[in-house]
Order: structure tokens, then sequence, then C-alpha cells
């Protein structure tokens, strides 16, 4: 398959790359590096992208941004981060990313635990992730020509304890090889309309 992995240079789309391109052609994409860039808050860049990428048998976006902060310093301003990145960033390339994909191609996103199992400074994460996971549900059930759409829901990875291990009391981090693997169950499975949960 050619997959477009978006987010190819963090630490879940490294993982992912390492699981996939064992058996697939990966296109590997970020806002800076990779072998082509894209700016998913932005639809012209997402657009950009396809008509350099061209037919696609399976996108995995592994990126997006929010703001973690105290809920009583958050403003409009603060939740705008995530809408626009993670959220709708996601959104545009299912709703651009159709017209490029091959058919029975597939969509993986990104989403998290924060969704379910909420943490203090998590309430725009918590606000994206469950919104995402609700529109793959919704999306699978309309998608044309075997079009497929799940969602990646990890906890906390081993690999970022090191920053984020204050906000994550008791939770039972996950490595990032672990987390691959549900992305090369949505990418090379059936299923649709899925959240995997990883941890």
């Amino acid at each position: 398959m050619k997959i477009l992995l978006i987010g190819a240079g963090g630490t879940i789309g490294s993982a992912v790359d390492k699981e996939l391109a064992q058996r697939h052609d990966i296109i590997r994409i970020g806002r800076n590096s990779g072998d082509f860039n894209v700016d998913i808050s932005d639809s012209a860049s997402i657009r950009k992208l396809f008509e350099q990428t061209g037919k696609f048998d399976a996108l995995v976006c592994a990126a997006g941004n929010v703001t973690f902060a105290p809920l009583d310093e958050m403003t409009e301003e603060s939740f705008a981060l995530g809408l626009k990145d993670k959220l709708m960033g996601q959104v545009n390339l299912l709703l651009i990313g159709r017209e490029f994909a091959n058919d029975g191609a597939s969509f993986t996103f990104t989403t998290g635990v924060l969704s379910h199992d909420p943490i203090r400074s998590g309430a725009s994460a918590a606000l994206v992730n469950g919104a995402l996971d609700s529109f793959v549900r919704a999306a699978a059930i309309e998608l044309p020509r075997g079009l497929r759409v799940n969602s990646i829901s990890p906890t906390v990875l081993v690999e970022a304890m090191g920053s984020y291990a204050p906000y994550f009391r008791g939770y039972k981090p996950v490595p990032a090889v672990d987390v691959a693997l549900a992305y090369a169950k949505s990418v090379e499975g059936l299923q649709t309309g899925q959240t995997f949960h990883v941890g």
C-alpha cells in the first residue's frame, strides 16, 4: 500500500513508520520535515499536499496540537488551537483527502485517553479527542467506495513521561511500539468507525 504518514518524525509517527514500512510504501510528512510538508490547520496546505502526493491507499495522522493549561486560565483563543489544528485538521484530511483516496482506502486519526479519563489542564485535549472519536463513528457510516476511518486513542507514552509524568500520576504508560500496532490494525484490517484504545 501507499501510505501517507503525517507526523512521521514524532514519537508515535516514528513507531508507526517502523511498523508499517516493513510491508508498505511510506510517504513521510511533517510540518517541517519529511518527504512533504503540511500544516494541517490550513486547508490550502492540506490540498497542496494531496496534489503533490497523488492517490493513496491509507492515510495516518499522528499529529495535532492542543493547549494544555488549567481551565481557569483557558480562553476561547486557548481552545481555538486544538479546534483548528488537531480537530479540524484531521477532519479536513478526510474531507479533502477522500477526493484523492483510492477505493477501499483508510484514514487513521489520533485522539487520546483524555476524552474519557481527564486530567488537570487537559480540557482542550479532552474536548478535541472526544469530538474526533465521535466524528469517526459518524463519518464511517456515510463514506462511499469502501473508504474506512478509525481513531487511535493511546494513553500517555513511556517515551513522553519525562515531560508529562506530573500530569499523569497513576497512569500506566504504554510504549510507542505497542501503540503502533493499533495503527497497523486500523490500516491493514477491515474495521471502520472504531476507536482503538491502547493502554
